[in-house]
């Protein structure tokens, strides 16, 4: 899969969620690893597999799945030539305490999990090795009964460690030191006991000064007397370690016998933490196992973005049937982006074994390959501008795409000249349609609708908007191209009908009736007083003012038509008070008067709302300028605004 696309997408998003509910890190690694199926096969087991653990779930939501703290770690130290250290063999015993309860949880599954529930049998139980690990080791320490010689070695420390005690006391006791000792106690330097002798008088106690007071004042001694006790017991430990190594080697042996047993247990557990992650992320977003199919048809039912939660609003779309290539108009704002990566992301999702929140008897088809160009994809590092990076964007999926591709277009041929735009637009779709590919694409331009209506395999979407409250309801409606809703809106709001009816007739070049319905008309009066007050203002005005009454009023970003010269351009400003406006043709800047004008494209159908026009208007250099200027003052740089 292409990795713009997955990231365009935010699939790498949805991973990182499902991965939050692992419980082990191979776990967490293997879901954030994750890449989408094309094997029909594959796909189908992933999905009956997230199908099963839900079930399991439903009944159960504490699997026993064993966290893997070290046990990776641990099988990997074998057969190194350092025997197994007791805290590793405590973990090794929980794990096989844990698989096998797993191993009881899966017992009575079958009826609601066969498939999931078969795996645990590829966990091998070994009771001589949890049994031999559980008898040796006791309280996080060897246990004395581990082996004979241990149990013989320990009972002769523990004498020997009792001599040594009642020889230190006598010696504390007795009237010879009594003096000389800072006070009658008995205590212990690295494991060696010593009596507080005065400094005064370490001459007169034989031994060896292991340690004093912080004032120096006081000596800590061990007495010469207990050399020969002390050695015996140093003797006995070193055997009581040498013991303690044999029985650690010989249950790090017994655990490399089973070492393939482990490391597939291991595998498994890991394999059930994968599983059960997707089925807890289905659970999160209502997800459902959805039918899948490899000859290019979707259908999703009140499907919504996994990513927007409860703001999303259900989408319903089919594509692949009758026609295989949706385009989609609407205003701005009006879910159009999120409709294509709802549908995107989706694909992604169930190629990757994933449920998706949509509703019952949901398709989705499996593709090769979902190539997308969403976003203005403006690279600073390579100087591109928003049109050049979607250009070669597409370039690029003109050469990638074949018969197996979804393709997800969003904005096709804006931000240039609204002309070329347009035409490279429906070329561009022409060309993937031959290709094959499956496509949705989002646009502007109303021609696109009209070639969306007359050629095969192409159908119209659009986006609803609600005309009551003026705002999107971001749900798709196929079949009807979008109309632009400016002259409704102004309709709802108040304006005179017979304005709006003049307005439709400079746009499309036909007569259109508008009406308004009596409820939202608050004021008659004021409705007839945006002609009326016109009138009188024409009647009393001068003639050099009379002039202006009648000039067409064009936004700046109209696409217009030059009548003389027949060429296209856009407004930049105006009108000034004899009604000419400057227009830029072919780069350049015309003044133009009003009378020699004729709207070809509104502005508001052409591009958003928030679109930054320095980029249709101001020069390269014009930009590069402002840009420094902006950051630091450079008296070297003038910059010319009235020529930009």
């Amino acid at each position: 899969m292409n990795t713009q696309s997955l990231n365009t997408l935010e699939f790498n998003k949805i991973k990182e969620e499902v991965a939050n509910f692992t419980l082990t890190d191979s776990g967490k690694e293997n879901m954030l690893a994750l890449e989408p199926s094309v094997h029909m096969k594959q796909i189908e087991t992933w999905l009956e597999e997230v199908s099963e653990a839900v079930n399991i779930l439903n009944i159960s939501s504490s699997v026993p799945i064993h966290a893997l703290d070290g046990i990776q770690t641990t099988l990997k130290h074998l057969n190194k030539g350092v025997p197994l250290r007791v805290e590793q063999l405590n973990k090794l015993l929980h794990f096989l305490d844990c698989c096998r309860k797993l191993k009881q949880f899966m017992k009575n599954k079958d009826f609601v999990a066969p498939r999931v529930s078969s795996y645990v049998y590829s966990i091998e139980e070994i009771p001589e090795l949890a049994d031999e690990i559980q008898r040796c080791i006791r309280n996080g320490l060897i246990d004395d009964y581990a082996s004979k010689n241990l149990l013989s070695i320990r009972k002769q420390i523990t004498i020997q460690e009792d001599r040594l005690k009642e020889k230190i006391d006598s010696i504390v006791k007795s009237k010879k030191y009594k003096s000389y000792l800072q006070e009658a106690i008995v205590s212990q330097r690295g494991g060696r006991y010593v009596v507080p002798v005065r400094k005064e008088y370490k001459n007169k106690v034989p031994g060896t000064v292991l340690d004093s007071s912080a004032s120096g004042s006081t000596l800590y001694i061990e007495p010469s007397e207990l050399n020969y006790q002390h050695e015996q017991l140093l003797a006995l430990k070193f055997e009581e370690d040498m013991e303690i190594q044999n029985i650690l080697w010989m249950l790090t042996g017994l655990v490399q016998q089973h070492e393939k047993t482990l490391h597939l247990a291991v595998e498994t557990m890991i394999q059930y933490d994968v599983i059960f992650a997707k089925a807890k992320y289905s659970k999160s977003i209502d997800g459902r196992k959805v039918k899948v199919n490899q000859h290019h048809y979707i259908s999703l039912k009140n499907a919504r973005h996994p990513l927007l939660g409860n703001n999303a609003v259900p989408l319903t779309v089919e594509i692949g049937k009758d026609f295989h290539a949706l385009v989609i108009t609407g205003p701005n704002t009006g879910g159009k982006t999120v409709t294509i990566k709802t549908v995107g992301l989706l694909t992604l999702m169930v190629q990757s074994g994933l449920h998706i929140p949509v509703d019952e008897d949901s398709e989705i088809s499996i593709f090769h390959q979902i190539l997308v160009d969403i976003g203005d994809g403006q690279s600073l590092e390579q100087n591109l501008s928003t049109f050049s990076s979607h250009i070669k964007n597409i370039i690029s999926i003109l050469t990638d795409s074949h018969d197996r591709t979804l393709v997800l277009l969003d904005e096709l041929g804006s931000g240039t000249d609204p002309s070329e735009g347009m035409g490279l637009a429906t070329a561009i779709l022409g060309q993937l349609y031959h290709k094959g590919v499956t496509m949705i694409a989002t646009t502007h331009y109303s021609e696109i609708k009209q070639f969306a209506e007359e050629h095969e395999g192409f159908i119209n979407g659009s986006m609803e908007f609600d005309l009551e409250s003026l705002k999107p309801t971001y749900r798709l409606l196929i079949g009807k191209g979008g109309d632009s809703q400016a002259f409704s809106i102004a309709l709802r709001l108040g304006m005179h009908p017979s304005i709006i009816e003049k307005a439709h007739k400079i746009t499309y070049g036909e007569d259109k009736t508008y009406s308004i319905d009596e409820e939202f008309v608050q004021n008659k009066t004021l409705l007839d007083k945006q002609i009326i007050t016109n009138r009188y203002a024409v009647r009393d005005r001068k003639p050099s003012y009379k002039k202006q009454e009648n000039i067409t009023m064009y936004q700046k970003g109209d696409n217009v038509k030059i009548s003389q010269t027949d060429e296209l351009g856009i407004i930049f400003k105006g009108p000034d008070r004899m009604g000419n406006f400057i227009v830029q043709i072919k780069g350049e800047k015309k003044e133009v008067n009003h009378k020699r004008l004729e709207l070809y494209i509104a502005a508001n159908e052409l591009y958003p709302e928030d679109y930054d026009f320095g980029i249709v208007f101001e020069s390269k250099e014009f930009r590069k300028k402002d840009k420094i200027l902006s950051k630091r003052h450079d008296e070297n740089i003038v910059i010319d605004i009235e020529s930009s």
